[in-house]
């Protein structure tokens, strides 16, 4: 292991999600090009414009992402700047806790210790200036040994496809930023409760970007997820060394498929004592981009636009989204449709039933039809 670096000196690393298969935007969203390597509502892809947003705060040789065998591959072609060793495939998929401990045990190895910035992949942010800034100040929280962040964002309506967190009274103010002390995390509640949480303005959403030193989370993960620490710890042991790739093969499926949400952030929001965890309020013009409907209310200027990917007819019809980029469209009486080709596949859908797509993907599964996969 190398030296450990001085507080002072922690390199800020940006650790980036990249393993999920986005399945709600099939048919683009596939196993090797799943939502986070597609250009769906931006200038470029996802992944990249999530890489972008991060410079100069964190350096391209300190950025990290945690994918998957399959689009390994992929990840590394689009980060050219990024050493490859950095992008981490997983053998087998164990949630997010596993995959923020593998570059946990990483940054262990390679720093001594470091301040990580976990990140969604697939989502947007508007103000990329400002975002930095309030990282910047959840990075100066969690310079101090046990403390953990996690962005919030203000609620803009009862949706229950999110994690809530509780805001508590203890206030922190790291570089001049009002940080609340987190009550209790709460995952995506029925509609009933998420109408009251939104009411009571105590309450944002979590939008799974979270902030520690590497050995703050590898003490929470002995603490919470002993067995997944024990299993990481015996894999660390063989970085830098020609077992390692074996190790990972042998270990990783023993590791506890939990939620970090579940796995760490609940249960250190119920230690007694100092508060642990803060939450960061931000007003960054965020979108998880989630669905098919999602984008288009991302790209639709005013409602009941139509919105093509390429050359449109539409007589009579509003609010549709069309993805046919190699075809002429022509629209008549169609209402509120998503609408995306693909050289072997077309999905038809009701812009209102764009979250059941994913479960086209659970049908074509079972059918095992891995070629529409």
């Amino acid at each position: 292991m190398k030296r450990g670096a001085r507080d002072k000196r922690l390199p800020v690393c940006g650790v980036m999600l990249a393993g999920g298969r986005g399945t709600r935007f099939w048919p683009r969203s596939r196993l090797r090009t799943p939502k986070q390597l597609l250009n769906l509502a931006g200038r470029d892809t996802m992944l990249r414009e999530t890489a972008a947003r991060l410079h100069p705060l964190v350096a391209p040789r300190n950025l990290w992402v945690v994918t998957n065998a399959q689009q390994a591959a992929a990840v590394r072609s689009q980060l050219r700047g990024v050493p490859a060793a950095n992008v981490l495939a997983e053998p087998v998929g164990r949630n997010t806790a596993a995959a923020i401990g593998l570059t946990a045990i990483h940054l262990i190895y390679e720093h001594g210790d470091a301040l990580m910035a976990i990140l969604p992949s697939d989502s947007y942010v508007a103000n990329a200036a400002g975002y930095r800034e309030l990282m910047r100040a959840a990075l100066e929280l969690v310079r101090e040994p046990g403390k953990m962040a996690v962005f919030g964002i203000v609620p803009t309506q009862p949706d229950t496809g999110y994690g809530y967190i509780e805001l508590g009274s203890a206030t922190a103010k790291p570089r001049g930023v009002r940080l609340r002390a987190v009550r209790r995390f709460t995952e995506k509640p029925a509609l009933p409760l998420a109408r009251k949480y939104v009411a009571s303005g105590k309450y944002l959403w979590n939008a799974g970007m979270f902030f520690w030193r590497a050995s703050t989370f590898l003490e929470n993960l002995r603490q919470f997820l002993p067995v997944t620490h024990a299993a990481l710890q015996e894999l660390a042991e063989t970085i830098g060394t020609r077992h390692y790739a074996a190790a990972l093969r042998r270990i990783y499926p023993k590791l506890e498929n939990i939620s970090v949400d579940y796995g760490i952030m609940e249960p250190a929001t119920r230690i007694a004592g100092a508060p642990r965890v803060f939450v960061v309020p931000a007003k960054v013009g965020w979108s998880d981009i989630g669905s098919w409907a999602a984008v288009y209310d991302f790209l639709a200027a005013k409602p009941g636009e139509n919105v093509s990917a390429g050359p449109l007819f539409a007589l009579d019809a509003q609010g549709n989204y069309f993805w046919s980029p190699k075809k002429f469209v022509a629209a008549i009486g169609a209402r509120d449709l998503i609408v995306v080709e693909t050289d072997d596949a077309l999905l038809v859908c009701d812009r209102s039933r764009a979250h059941d797509v994913g479960k086209i993907v659970k049908w074509l599964e079972g059918q095992k039809k891995r070629d529409l996969l």
